[in-house]
Parts: structure tokens; C-alpha cells; sequence
């Protein structure tokens, strides 16, 4: 059974030594039957020892224990106590800290934080340990800061499977305590370990904003990525707020770092904005249905090598499938792509939704991938669209949260209840004006947010498709519906709309604007 890798390909690293290393364990075969070897890459600590931030090149768990690993490419050198790394640009970083006292720090690190989190009968049955891995460097001499047996030098390196299995052992037997492998217990391990090392930033992320929020990709999620990684064509759906687009970048990151050239393609402009303003990547191109043809020919190539739709739903139509094809390379039929989509209402907010080419991918695609866990909402937004629209976006979300906050009144009334609800929410509430977006279907001069006093007017910024990741956070925004699938904010304001009756069209307008809302949700009818 080989070694799996988390990420499957190695993430942002500058240091080839641990490309390298990432290579060797990848091709690692155990004989052990008794449960998997699984190496974490790049794995960030939230607990140090005196550090405020810490991270894991490697860490591998399986049968024989945990152990980090810490990786040290280039010329390394000791003199008087001062340790000096050189990369491969000749730039010297000194330290007073070695690579070994680094890579036991960052594990006493980590088991505090297991401790923190985790019943002792899980981390009972695992033998704990590090090592070093030079593969640059060849090391002579002795010394007492270290055991030659937790060190891989460029000797050791050759022969890397031997040595990993030899440090597990030199583990084992300097714990002198027999311990019963418990296969439950890895598998806690691991499920605690993975959500905190894949993750994502938030789609509608603030540039101002003091604290950065992160979204930790779900079992769900991470399941997808497994999948879409072991077949060519793959639908992905699920409903608001369950990852998609995390998932849809996280793909993106991964392909690209394969080599390929990839198109990520999408039916709205600040969707398309959004993703390139805060997530670039070499070899990807971000484009609408209309322009991809151009975004081929601006990177130069016959074809792009992957195929990635976000929002899919807006583009299920036969014209655009002839679109999509004629730039991937093997076309649909024989080409490597993933349809991230949302089935339940959003189809309804852009015309030429055809269920022929609904069929037409059906019958290309090797996986469907069901995407459950909502990762965005509170159980109360949940709940409340459910009821309201017979719409399903997943189960769980994020916490329970506040009840969602409803007024009914006559149109001339709103905006008066509008100003309240600002005034509720940032004066009382503590959320800042940058945490609070107002969605209209309307347009900012027909909307009831043009009836309010101009000096609340005066901190509402109205979003276009190229602001969407650069609000700052002293003014609310205001956005139509329509134009802000796919992002989200922490406190949602819907106007301008009346209560949902029937109408698959009007449930779309209602679908879309209560499920972009993470925390707080207010709803001001007109009746």
C-alpha cells in the first residue's frame, strides 16, 4: 500500500528539497497491513512552543506513530552555536535554533494541540517521533544535538525508504512501551488533522479586514478532490454554500501545479473578477462563456489541457457546451473537466437553461460528486430556506447563529425600516459597515436604498465587477441579486422584493439572495 499524500500534489514551496522529499514518500510502499500511511505536506501549527507560528514540512501518520519531519534544502553550517541555512540563490538565513530542536518543537507543538482536542484513548496507540532530511547535504560529522538515526543526510536520502523505516523503529524502541495499533483511532487522527491543513480563503473576502477568515474545507469537500483527482469527467452539485467554488479553486491550484494549462469559466463578470483578484495562478485563466475563445489565444496555446465551470447551471445549453469543447483538448467527450453546479433555483436567473445539455454531460461524465456539508450558512438560514423555498443547501452549516430578522411594510415605508436595520446592526450589533452588503433586484436608483438620507447614502459603495474583493471596510455595499451570485458577506440586507409566492423565476431572486449571508440574515418584504 503506498504512502497518501495530502494535498496530492505538494503545496507553494519554493524549496525543491521538499518537492523532492514529497516524490520519495509518494513512492514509499508499506507492507504493513493494518492501516495507511498518510504524509501531510506543509502542515501549519496553531499551538508552538514559544513560537506564535509554527509549521510541519512532513507529517506522517500510520500504524507505526506520528512523526514530523523537517526538510533542510541547501548548505547548512554550525559555527559557535549559530546555524546558517543557504538556499539555492546564496541567500543565508541565520538561527540559533537547529533543524533538529525545529523539528521537535513543531511535534511537541502539534501533541499539544492533539492533547487540546482529542480523547487520550485516541493518541494512546501512537509512538511519537522526528527526524531531519538534508537530501543537499552530506553530513560528517557527530554531534550531541543529534541522533544520526533521526537523520537523513544525501547518503541516507538514496536509500529513503530504509531510513523512514528505521526512524519509525528508533522511535518505537525509545518509547519502550508496547502499544495496541487501534485503526479507529488513526482515522480520528487523521479526520482531525486534514480539515485544518486544506483550506481555502472565504470568496468574498474583505482586503481591510484585521482578521483573516478561513474556511476549512469539509470531509465532503475533500472527499470531491479524491474523486476528481482519479477521474477524467466529473458533475459536482450541491447547493449554496457548500464549496463549491472553494473546491473549484482548490482543483485549479492543483492541476495548474501538474503542468496544465487550465480554463476556469463562469457566466458572471464579478464572480470572474473576484476570483482573479484574489486567487492568481500560473497556467490558469479565468473567463466568461463569451471570451474563452480569446482566452486561449491570449495564452498562446491549441487548447487548454483542463477544464474547470463554475456556476454551471448558467451555462447548461448546447451552445455553450459547442463553446467549451471546441477549446479543451480531447473536447468534452475525451477531455479532462469538472462542472461545479447548483440544480436547486439558481438555473432560473439566466435565460437558455436546455435540458438536452444536462443530458449531453450526463453521458460524458465519469463521476457525480454530491456535495452535502454547508459550509458557509448558519443552521438557522438553512432552515429558513428550506421552509420558504423547498430549496436544499446542505446540512450542518456553520453553527446555529442568530434568528433571522423579517419586516413586512409598504414599499413607501422600507426605507425607514432599512435605516433601522443599519443602525440595528452596527450600532448594537457591532458589525462593521464592510460586514453588511444589502441585495437588491434593482438597480441602486430604483432601489429603496435610494430613499435614504444622504448621509447614510454616502457609506454605501455599490459593487461592480471589478471591486468585489477591494471594499473597504467603512462603507456597506449594495449590490444587485443577479450580480452577486457565487460571493458572500457576513450580514445580508434583501430589499425590494416581495414575500416568495410560487414562481420558480421569483424563488430564484429569493434562492439566491438569502443564501449569501454567513451569519446574519434580515429581510425587509414589501406588501
Amino acid at each position: 500500500m503506498n504512502m497518501r499524500m495530502i494535498p496530492d500534489t505538494p503545496y507553494c514551496t519554493h524549496s525543491k528539497a521538499e518537492r523532492r522529499v514529497f516524490d520519495r514518500l509518494r513512492s514509499i510502499t508499506f507492507d504493513d497491513d493494518r492501516g495507511q500511511y498518510t504524509a501531510f505536506h506543509s502542515l501549519n501549527l496553531t499551538k508552538h512552543e514559544y513560537k506564535r507560528f509554527g509549521e510541519i514540512d512532513f507529517l506522517i501518520t500510520g500504524p507505526a506513530g506520528i512523526f514530523a519531519i523537517e526538510v533542510k534544502g541547501g548548505r547548512i553550517s554550525c559555527v559557535n552555536g549559530e546555524w546558517e541555512y543557504m538556499d539555492r540563490y546564496n541567500n543565508v538565513r541565520k538561527s540559533v535554533e537547529g533543524p533538529f530542536r525545529q523539528a521537535e518543537s513543531a511535534l511537541h507543538g502539534l501533541m499539544n494541540t492533539l492533547r487540546s482536542n482529542l480523547p487520550p484513548h485516541v493518541l494512546r496507540p501512537f509512538h511519537i517521533g522526528f527526524g531531519v532530511v538534508t537530501p543537499d547535504q552530506q553530513w560528517c560529522v557527530p554531534g550531541a544535538e543529534w541522533d544520526p538515526h533521526t537523520l537523513a543526510d544525501a547518503r541516507k536520502f538514496m536509500n529513503f525508504d530504509k531510513w523512514l523505516m528505521d526512524l519509525f523503529q528508533y522511535w518505537k524502541e525509545r518509547d519502550g512501551t508496547w502499544r495496541e495499533f487501534d485503526s479507529q483511532a488513526l482515522r480520528r487522527l487523521n479526520q482531525f488533522i486534514r480539515p485544518n491543513l486544506e483550506t481555502a480563503l472565504p470568496l468574498y473576502a474583505q482586503a481591510f479586514e484585521v482578521e483573516e477568515r478561513v474556511n476549512r474545507l469539509t470531509a465532503d469537500q475533500m472527499a470531491m478532490v479524491d474523486v476528481v483527482h482519479a477521474n477524467q469527467r466529473v458533475i459536482c452539485h450541491g447547493g449554496a454554500g457548500t464549496g463549491k467554488t472553494f473546491m473549484a479553486k482548490e482543483l485549479a491550484r492543483r492541476w495548474t501545479a501538474t503542468g496544465m494549462n487550465v480554463l476556469l469559466a463562469c457566466q458572471s463578470p464579478f464572480l470572474k473578477h473576484h476570483i482573479e483578484a484574489n486567487f492568481p495562478m500560473p497556467r490558469l485563466k479565468v473567463s466568461l462563456i463569451k471570451g474563452v475563445e480569446t482566452a486561449r489565444r491570449r495564452m498562446g496555446i491549441e487548447r487548454f489541457d483542463a477544464l474547470i465551470v463554475d456556476e454551471g447551471q448558467d451555462m447548461f445549453n448546447m451552445k455553450d457546451m459547442e463553446i467549451l469543447d471546441a477549446v479543451l483538448k480531447g473536447g468534452l467527450e475525451h477531455g479532462r473537466w469538472c462542472f461545479f453546479h447548483d440544480m436547486n433555483n439558481q438555473s432560473r436567473l439566466f435565460d437558455g437553461f436546455e435540458e438536452d445539455a444536462v443530458v449531453f454531460l450526463n453521458r460524458l461524465k465519469d463521476a457525480v460528486v454530491p456535495l452535502r456539508t454547508n459550509c458557509r450558512n448558519t443552521k438557522v438560514i438553512l432552515d429558513r430556506v428550506k421552509a420558504d423555498l423547498g430549496a436544499d443547501m446542505g446540512v450542518r452549516g456553520a453553527g446555529s447563529g442568530p434568528p433571522v430578522r423579517e419586516y413586512r411594510a409598504a414599499r413607501k415605508e422600507c426605507p425607514n425600516i432599512l435605516l433601522s436595520e443599519l443602525t440595528e446592526l452596527t450600532d448594537r450589533g457591532g458589525l462593521s459597515p464592510g460586514d453588511i452588503t444589502i441585495l437588491s433586484p434593482l438597480q441602486f436608483a430604483r432601489s429603496c436604498v435610494s430613499k435614504l438620507p444622504e448621509h447614510v447614502r454616502e457609506k454605501i459603495i455599490t459593487i461592480d465587477e471589478y471591486s468585489t474583493g477591494f471594499l473597504p471596510v467603512s462603507q456597506i455595499s449594495f449590490s444587485r441579486i443577479q450580480d452577486f451570485k457565487g460571493l458572500e458577506s457576513e450580514a445580508v440586507i434583501v430589499v425590494d422584493l416581495c414575500p416568495p409566492h410560487d414562481g420558480p423565476g421569483e424563488h430564484a431572486m429569493h434562492y439566491v439572495a438569502m443564501s449569501r449571508p454567513r451569519a446574519v440574515l434580515s429581510l425587509i418584504y414589501m406588501v
